[in-house]
């Protein structure tokens, strides 16, 4: 795959000026720099970015590889960073969020407001026995107060763990289990697209299911006054644990190899992995990378629309823009809510300059603004944009190009991000002032990010034949385990075939002219849907533990327009094979059913039904047999092995 037919768009001269990456000159130099003294370009940009108690006096300690230390004898705060730095800097009266509720509703809240509110709860934790090292989960919904409770649980030394408010009980359950949190911060309720969703309850069903022993508390945010159960001895609103509680709370500084968040993503296996990172090596790629791929200035307006429970919330709302004491807009609803113009409207009463969103959320759009110009982004005044920028998955030329021309106004960058939880930030991303950009590629990698293009044996490929991502050299926001399960964060992300190099998971290729990459997709049996990244046989025993009816399943995605990837079971059921309205009601139970088990993000777009699934005569399921299915394909391969090729036409059938 080659760009050279590609359009390419160079960067504009308006973007060039004054940007803190300016010109390809200067992003080779840096990566001239990282490549010359790799320890010694790490730890001047740490000194640069990030405000330390305790010097720290060695950058790099990889001896004990795959469990890399970056800057482990300094000492620092991350919600000092956010907080205390920018108000001691001058910024106190300074915008720091701008909160839009789902009804419209604005609040701002300055510097010292954030601090001074962050310290209440920071000192309401601690006069519930919550001290530096104990784990608290945070169960919320897009607010000013999510991204307290994550500010207040670094201030105090604690490791936040958030779950997205789209999980159920039982992935709730799970993930308290597997932290082994000491608290729960939760909200009665959460409202999106003018529904009001209970948060309170699914916490109380996530406890009673048993392994949560470890919670003494519940601290719940009061945010619309629905009713909920309450236990007296273990629940406590928010609202009267900070009420005065002092302004002050003095940091605890930790080591820069302190956990700083646990976040829970999915594997290929069924159990969850919890994701440990670190508090000097992730803060310093937060921030440096907030800075340089968004080019983010003093005046800027910055907007990430993604939700707290996933890690771009956590990089780019709750950590990065508030250690460069930028001004961001945190909203609670749902992008077609009251209608399909909420984005463009948002952006252009709140003058947003960076925006930072989805493929899928952009995907959608453009169908309702293609079906409405009251919709469309040309009836908005959209002027103050200057850099726009995408996350979650590879966006399609297509939606790339309508985004440019109707979002941007063909005048604006798009910063075309790739990451993962695992990585903490972007590791190959356009720097807007720097890099040319080519639609669908997310170009070159970030200055000082090893990344590279290997086969099975961890060789390097050439440009234009595709391989292996991965990343040949530690990097400082790297993940540092998995929480508990060390050799399975070493088979994971290091397996000695690729000579220790860390595995991203996903399949690339290089331009042979630019040396651009461009993402093709994941190589393991994880799925990526809207950008939310699910393990296959997560919602496969999701299915199965629906005992009364299902006897086997397996989970595919195929490509969807709309969310990228979508998910395809293939199911067998303990009684007969069910056909026509009979199996839209099963798959309309089963859907229902993983949505409960999982979340409703979980729910398989398709279901099919078959006597049995393709398996070879040693029992194996052969689901590239399965994807071709799914993609309404013509099975062309060998089908000589299987045990049952008959039932191949029974899975092609839709109910």
């Amino acid at each position: 795959m080659s760009n050279d037919a590609a359009t390419v768009h160079p960067v504009p001269e308006a973007t060039m000026q004054g940007a803190h990456v300016f010109g390809m000159a200067a992003h080779q130099a840096l990566v001239a720099e990282a490549e010359a003294d790799y320890g010694g370009y790490w730890a001047r940009l740490a000194r640069e970015f990030v405000t330390w108690k305790t010097p720290f006096t060695k950058s790099l300690d990889d001896s004990n590889a795959p469990f890399f230390k970056w800057f482990e004898d300094g000492t620092l705060n991350v919600s000092y960073n956010c907080l205390d730095r920018n108000v001691e800097r001058g910024l106190g009266g300074k915008v720091a969020i701008v909160f839009e509720a789902d009804d419209g509703q604005v609040t701002r809240v300055t510097y010292s407001d954030l601090l001074a509110r962050t310290c209440r709860l920071a000192n309401a934790l601690k006069a519930r026995g919550v001290k530096k090292g104990d784990r608290v989960v945070i169960y919320m919904a897009m607010s000013i107060e999510g991204v307290v409770a994550m500010q207040a649980c670094a201030r105090i030394g604690a490791t936040h763990s958030v779950v997205f408010g789209g999980f159920s009980a039982q992935s709730l359950r799970d993930r308290i289990e597997g932290a082994g949190a000491v608290m729960v911060i939760t909200a009665d309720e959460q409202v999106r697209g003018g529904k009001q969703l209970p948060l309170k309850a699914i916490v109380d069903d996530a406890i009673a299911l048993g392994g949560c022993e470890s919670v003494k508390d519940v601290i719940v945010y009061r945010r619309t006054g629905g009713k909920t159960g309450w236990h007296p001895s273990r629940d406590h609103w928010m609202h009267d644990e900070t009420e005065g509680q002092p302004e002050v709370c003095e940091p605890e500084w930790v080591g820069a190899e302190h956990p700083l968040f646990l976040l829970y993503t999915s594997g290929s296996t069924g159990k969850p992995k919890g994701v440990q990172h670190s508090t000097g090596g992730y803060l310093l790629h937060a921030a440096l990378t907030t800075k340089w791929t968004f080019d983010i200035r003093d005046d800027d307006v910055f907007w990430c629309t993604a939700d707290i429970g996933w890690v771009t919330g956590h990089t780019y709302i709750a950590y990065g823009p508030l250690a460069l004491g930028a001004t961001e807009v945190v909203f609670e609803g749902v992008p077609t809510y009251p209608d399909a113009g909420r984005f463009w409207k948002m952006i252009q009463d709140h003058k947003v300059s960076v925006f930072y969103t989805a493929p899928t959320a952009i995907r959608s759009l453009i169908k309702l603004a293609d079906a409405s110009d009251a919709v469309h982004p040309k009836s908005y005044d959209l002027s103050s944009l200057r850099i726009l920028g995408s996350v979650g998955e590879p966006i399609n030329p297509a939606a790339w190009e309508w985004y440019h021309r109707n979002v941007g106004g063909g005048r604006c960058p798009i910063v075309d991000t790739f990451w993962q939880t695992e990585t903490g930030g972007h590791m190959i991303t356009p720097l807007p002032g720097a890099t040319p950009l080519v639609p669908g590629s997310c170009t070159l990698p970030f200055p000082g990010i090893a990344a590279a293009i290997v086969d099975e044996t961890g060789n390097d490929v050439p440009n234009g034949q595709g391989g292996i991502l991965v990343v040949k050299k530690p990097w400082p926001s790297m993940i540092r385990t998995i929480w508990g399960e060390a050799d399975r964060f070493k088979s994971s992300y290091f397996p000695p075939e690729l000579k220790g190099y860390y595995l991203a998971g996903d399949g690339a290729i290089r331009d042979p002219g630019n040396g651009y990459f461009t993402i093709t997709g994941r190589i393991d049996d994880v799925l990526n849907v809207s950008g939310h990244r699910m393990g296959t046989m997560e919602i496969e025993s999701a299915l199965v533990s629906c005992t009364d009816l299902v006897a086997e399943a397996a989970v595919v995605g195929r490509p969807d327009d709309t969310t990228g990837e979508a998910i395809c079971a293939f199911v067998v059921l303990k009684g007969e094979r069910p056909t026509g309205a009979a199996a839209k009601k099963i798959a309309t139970e089963l859907r229902n059913w993983v949505g409960r088990e999982i979340g409703p993000i979980a729910k398989p777009k398709e279901i099919r039904f078959g006597d049995n699934l393709p398996k070879t005569r040693s029992g194996k399921i052969m689901r590239r047999l399965l994807r071709s299915l799914a993609k309404d394909e013509e099975i062309t391969q060998d089908t000589s092995t299987l045990e049952n090729p008959a039932v191949l036409a029974q899975l092609a059938e839709k109910n």
